[in-house]
């Protein structure tokens, strides 16, 4: 048997053909000693044949392979263009190894196919970029093509995945292992709030702090499928790849990277090495340090006043404002969502003199500025659809999405009309930031799609370089490592709903770092939930990731704008280090409290939120245990905040007025006790290294 392996400090891969077939993973784990043997690891690996299996128990390899008896999915379903299934026995061609990439080039003569698997382990963030690609001497049909199988563990007792909906994106569910399939097939078009293309497996007893897990991750805006399967002989398979039906008949074909980490300390390992892998390997570079956002969207909607919006900007900016975004209903006819999308031209009605006037106040006002766009989408009330009708996608019988139909991107002329018009704009304003949209699910999942608008998104970012693009598709829509090789900042749900997003950039910070996560304080009065909600909770919530405001400064009290200015103060004095630092979750004995810790990449500082989401069953705080800290080194702890504690705590805890200065090994075992806090809101800790 051939065998190889990959290494970073936190993992060993070990690979294994044998008499030349497709590899497999023969050990995926904790790191191995340089002198292990592979070939007595291959050898330990050979399952046994029992009563009831075929004579030979075929490999679950990193493209199973039916035609040689595997019993579950098969990596690859084709056909020919007469329907015939292809039944593919692929034989080892060569593989090339350097640098931590390996390369596997596989030949099936009889069918005329060809399959190239290939693997990259990054040293430094132990994250393990995985893609499979396909060739075909003639056209066939693909119905099913898997990036490299992994297995999963047979010691995991469950599985993590995540759905959700519009405002309420990313909600975490964990189901158990059994026999049988777990398959989402994802075919809204687009990554979707419906299924995140993501995945845990856990073993017992994992938590964020500790235990054994695996982690999955699609790079894919156009929709998936996932496959999580544990066969009758107890193994157990994931593959991820296209959502069904992506791919139009051809001779090549080609899946989107999978991402894959491991830890043996818990999920925050497994959520920094993607955080980082995001952030320093895949994610554009965008302006720094990050400025502060205002997005008019909630203030104005269609509404569009060039004298309000001016006050308005002249308001944000005093609250501490750096780049003011001018919304929906700045183009063609746009006083609604019925019409205009697809003419991306100035409104002379509401702006006769173009956008200077706007921009040049905005400027005066030390601001940038950004402006949105829906450029995938078209209103059949817009001069474009009126001349290319044809240009849509899909049949018009179709059913609407927001007033709305999908433009298709895998025409040319398409892309080079939507290119044209947003360059024009680009030319003629000093425009920073681009906020790109995209309201409504596809009428089907299309490769051919979602390439064109990567293409247009790489032609722009070429032609302006300096100009920062935020993916945002109805909030959580497109969320994920394809979108983000692009855009620098997703908008990660349009619900301002402080509560429920500490929940959702809670969960998404699995894979998610703060730099590229928009969070903005929004409305009093919140427009997606009917919820009130404290000024300072608010501030707080949007000051864990990338911070802005996004409600009306004209509601604002003195004292909500003195709260809301101090906490952009604190968020702009902390931003450089916060923007690098690691997300860890905090694993906390009460339920209602959701807590986590931005720890900086040199661990000499922190920052712990504890969000009291809800009323506690018990009296007095549960100890907050934090993580990632040196257990020998003494820690400075001081509760910024400590002017929002309620009347209603009426003892004397330390922390209420002045700081405590306590070991790692304390914070982590024991934990801070916090004085006593009213529902709905949050504790803020600061932590230096003495």
């Amino acid at each position: 048997m051939q065998t190889w392996r990959l290494d970073t400090a936190r993992q060993t891969l070990c690979l294994g053909s044998e008499n030349g077939g497709v590899p497999s993973v023969i050990y995926w784990g904790a790191p191995l000693p340089l002198t292990e043997d592979l070939s007595q690891v291959a050898l330990a690996h050979i399952p046994d044949v029992a009563a009831g299996m075929l004579d030979e128990t075929a490999a679950l390899s990193l493209c199973p392979e039916a035609a040689r008896g595997f019993p579950g999915q098969p990596g690859l379903q084709a056909r020919d263009l007469n329907g015939a299934r292809l039944l593919p026995r692929f034989t080892l061609a060569r593989c090339t190894q350097k640098n931590g990439e390996l390369s596997f080039q596989l030949t099936e003569a009889a069918l005329g196919l060809a399959l190239e698997l290939e693997l990259l382990a990054d040293p430094d963030t132990h994250v393990i970029r995985a893609t499979t690609r396909l060739h075909s001497d003639t056209a066939i049909v693909v119905d099913w093509l898997a990036a490299p199988v992994f297995p999963a563990s047979q010691m995991a007792a469950e599985m993590v995945e995540f759905s959700g909906r519009w405002c309420g994106e990313f909600q975490t569910r964990h189901l158990p292992w059994a026999p049988g399939a777990r398959l989402r097939d994802n075919g809204t078009g687009r990554s979707g709030h419906e299924h995140f293309p993501g995945l845990i497996v856990a073993d017992p007893g994992c938590n964020n702090s500790s235990g054994t897990a695996s982690a999955f991750h699609y790079g894919w805006s156009g929709g998936h499928r996932m496959l999580a399967e544990e066969l009758a002989d107890g193994r157990r398979q994931i593959q991820f790849g296209h959502a069904s039906g992506s791919y139009a008949p051809g001779t090549e074909f080609e899946t989107a990277p999978l991402y894959l980490t491991r830890s043996d300390q818990g999920l925050n390992a497994c959520a920094t090495a993607f955080q980082r892998h995001l952030r320093d390997r895949i994610s554009p570079p965008v302006k720094t340090p990050r400025p502060l956002h205002y997005n008019c969207w909630e203030s104005v909607y269609f509404n569009h006043n060039l004298k309000e919006l001016k006050d308005i900007a002249s308001r944000a900016a005093a609250l501490g404002a750096e780049r003011f975004v001018l919304d929906d209903g700045w183009f063609g006819r746009r006083d609604d969502d019925t019409t205009s999308l697809g003419d991306w031209v100035v409104d002379p009605r509401k702006y006769p003199e173009g956008l200077t006037p706007l921009i040049d106040h905005i400027k005066a006002l030390g601001m940038g500025f950004g402006l949105w766009f829906e450029p995938e989408m078209v209103n059949e009330d817009s001069e474009l659809f009126r001349a290319h009708p044809d240009w849509v996608l899909g049949p018009m019988d179709q059913p609407r999405g927001r007033q709305q139909l999908v433009l298709d991107m895998s025409r040319s002329d398409v892309v080079d009309h939507l290119y044209g018009q947003i360059a024009a704009l680009l030319h003629d304003y000093d425009i920073e930031y681009i906020k790109w949209d995209h309201n409504r699910v596809l009428p089907g999942p299309s490769a051919a799609q979602t390439k064109g608008t990567y293409a247009l998104l790489d032609r722009l970012r070429a032609a302006f370089p300096a100009v920062d693009i935020e993916s945002c598709a109805s909030g959580g829509g497109r969320v994920d490592f394809g979108i983000l090789q692009r855009c620098g900042r997703v908008w990660l749900s349009d619900s301002n709903d402080a509560l429920e997003r500490m929940r959702i950039q809670h969960e998404a910070a699995l894979f998610l770092p703060a730099s590229v996560t928009g969070s903005h304080v929004g409305p009093r009065r919140c427009h997606t939930s009917g919820r009130v909600i404290d000024m300072a909770t608010r501030a707080w919530v949007a000051a864990q990731r990338h911070m802005g405001f996004e409600m009306d400064p004209r509601e604002l009290t003195g004292a909500e704008a003195e709260t809301l200015s101090q906490v952009a103060s604190w968020w702009k004095t902390n931003r450089d280090w916060m923007q690098q630092a690691d997300i860890l979750r905090l694993d906390h004995a009460d339920p209602a409290v959701l807590a986590e810790m931005q720890l900086a990449q040199d661990g000499h500082r922190f920052v712990a939120f504890a969000g009291q989401r809800e009323t506690s069953d018990q009296i007095l705080p549960r100890p907050l245990r934090l993580t990632g800290l040196e257990p020998l080194a003494r820690y400075e702890i001081e509760l910024i905040n400590r002017g929002d504690t309620p009347a209603l705590s009426r003892g004397t805890p330390a922390l209420k007025s002045v700081p405590l200065t306590l070991s790692g090994a304390y914070l982590m075992d024991h934990g801070l006790t916090l004085p006593w806090n009213l529902p709905q809101t949050i504790r803020v800790i600061e932590g230096r290294r003495t």
